[in-house]
């Protein structure tokens, strides 16, 4: 197994390699593509703002890379945020893997969404550590709801492509259960329950 982090500039990478040094399992942070494509596993993260993230993609044509990507894909926060079609953040055009568009929370409380918060996952609520000031829409690529003044996609899944709006590698437990599982992903991802 060689699980490859996307090293971009847009991401809080040492404490995603970690989560999975706990796993114990060796990860190798880098943007050269023949890595990426040689790779069991590839966790795309993020932190920052989408507009300057995407242009560090468009620098490198990851952004041509990541959709084409066959073997399973983790997007992490931001990450997961630009695999959608389209964020109010910087107004950008994301990779269109996921079908839906990403938008700003709604002020009704605070903002950014910081802190635990329940996801409805596979018909049981798990606890995850959430930073973010916005959200992807619900659509039919939806397998994880959260609320937080209204409900947004916490796990997005198209084929060998997922999603998590919150930081698996700062969720304790359960964090490391939805870890362990994309590690395991095949067709049947997540039919267990974390």
């Amino acid at each position: 197994m060689q699980v490859v982090i996307i090293d971009y500039g847009a991401g809080n990478l040492f404490s995603v390699q970690q989560a999975f040094n706990r796993l114990g399992v060796e990860t190798l942070l880098t943007n050269n593509p023949e890595e990426i494509q040689k790779a069991s596993h590839v966790i795309f993260p993020g932190v920052g703002h989408a507009e300057s993230a995407m242009e560090q993609l468009k620098a490198t044509q990851l952004d041509r890379l990541i959709p084409q990507l066959q073997q399973p894909v983790l997007g992490i926060c931001l990450g997961m945020q630009l695999m959608c079609e389209y964020t109010e953040e910087g107004a950008v055009k994301g990779l269109g893997i996921f079908k839906t568009k990403v938008k700003a929370i709604e002020n009704t409380l605070p903002v950014p969404h910081m802190g635990w918060n329940d996801v409805q996952l596979n018909d049981k609520s798990s606890p995850f550590y959430f930073v973010h000031s916005y959200a992807a829409e619900l659509c039919e690529q939806t397998l994880g709801i959260c609320n937080y003044s209204q409900p947004f996609s916490a796990v997005l899944k198209q084929d060998h492509f997922l999603g998590a709006q919150f930081h698996p590698e700062k969720s304790g437990k359960a964090g490391e259960e939805f870890l362990k599982q994309f590690l395991s992903m095949e067709t049947d991802f997540l039919k267990k329950t974390i």
